[in-house]
């Protein structure tokens, strides 16, 4: 299996809150809470560990309560190049209902300065060899700009790694200047991005291939329920998910990209690849929390996913 280094600049310690309906203004009671270490980059590696992968993590980390990070890291096996930074890493509240809607409320985090931002890129510098991909995932923490971002991207590819990345906004927008490996945009990130819309196959496909002919590899655009299109060179893949009960939509993307970037790591066709990361994807709105938690039941949701070419609409 392969290499890969995954990027979190901006993680979170989650605090999941399962409850039958959110009541504005009104005592609203849990059914259960659920913590998690957790972050795009970090949601994504886990996967890639249960997929066999050998996985360092890096990113930016608050120093004053990094122990649940190091816990998890110990866990899953991980290599910790992550950089420590004054503070604490911030906490985001995840209200996940009985009918799958999800309320976020992100904290803010620390403030990252130009040197832990030095900092982080020497060592990369330092680790960086070696690895097969990297996978650049989440939001941008304060204090880093996306003109520091589309450096650090650079300066990935050139020490050789394919780009697989994940984000949004301004960083989007820094990022696909970078002509990245991989991009999985959900549709609304991407709207805001292109400033058009994208919602029709035919929209997907025209914006796609404004990203392929600027340099962009691959061309991953997520749409929930609605399931995912990969555009790349001569190919054009819808999957269609199966029906499941959904516990929690988050970790859905990041499941998805996980199972993307180890088809195309692994060599599978296209269409194994899609249908595989469709199916992991599918599994993660089962459960709270993230990772592969029974092959079996992998095998029975990657059956049910259909994909086909994309025929334009």
């Amino acid at each position: 299996m392969a290499r890969i280094l995954t990027l979190t600049l901006n993680p979170a310690l989650d605090l999941t809150v399962e409850i039958d309906g959110l009541e504005l203004g009104e005592v609203n009671r849990s059914n259960a809470l659920h913590r998690h270490a957790a972050g795009k980059g970090l949601n994504v590696a886990q996967v890639l560990a249960d997929l066999g992968h050998q996985v360092t993590v890096s990113g930016f980390l608050g120093d004053a309560n990094a122990q649940p990070f190091e816990a998890l890291f110990a866990q899953r096996g991980f290599t910790d190049a992550f950089i420590r930074v004054p503070g604490e890493t911030r906490s985001n509240i995840k209200l996940a209902e009985r009918n799958g809607r999800v309320t976020d409320v992100n904290g803010p985090g620390p403030v990252v300065d130009d040197q832990a931002q030095a900092a982080l890129l020497a060592r990369l510098q330092d680790i960086a060899p070696g690895h097969d991909a990297v996978v650049v995932a989440g939001s941008l923490p304060r204090g880093v700009n996306p003109q520091w971002f589309q450096a650090l991207l650079e300066a990935l590819a050139r020490m050789g790694l394919k780009v697989a990345l994940d984000t949004s906004g301004a960083a989007l927008r820094a990022g696909l200047l970078t002509r990245p490996w991989l991009v999985k945009p959900n549709t609304h990130e991407l709207t805001e991005v292109l400033g058009s819309s994208v919602e029709t196959p035919a929209e997907q496909s025209a914006a796609a291939q404004r990203l392929l002919a600027d340099g962009v590899g691959n061309v991953v655009i997520s749409q929930g329920e609605r399931g995912v299109n990969w555009f790349a060179a001569d190919l054009a893949l819808q999957a269609l998910p199966p029906t499941v009960d959904v516990a929690s939509t988050v970790g859905a993307g990041d499941s998805l990209l996980a199972g993307l970037v180890h088809g195309l790591l692994s060599e599978r066709t296209p269409e194994h690849s899609l249908r595989t990361a469709t199916a992991i994807a599918a599994m993660a709105v089962t459960q709270i929390g993230f990772g592969i938690s029974d092959a079996a039941h992998l095998a029975r949701l990657e059956s049910g996913v259909s994909v086909r070419p994309l025929t334009e609409q």
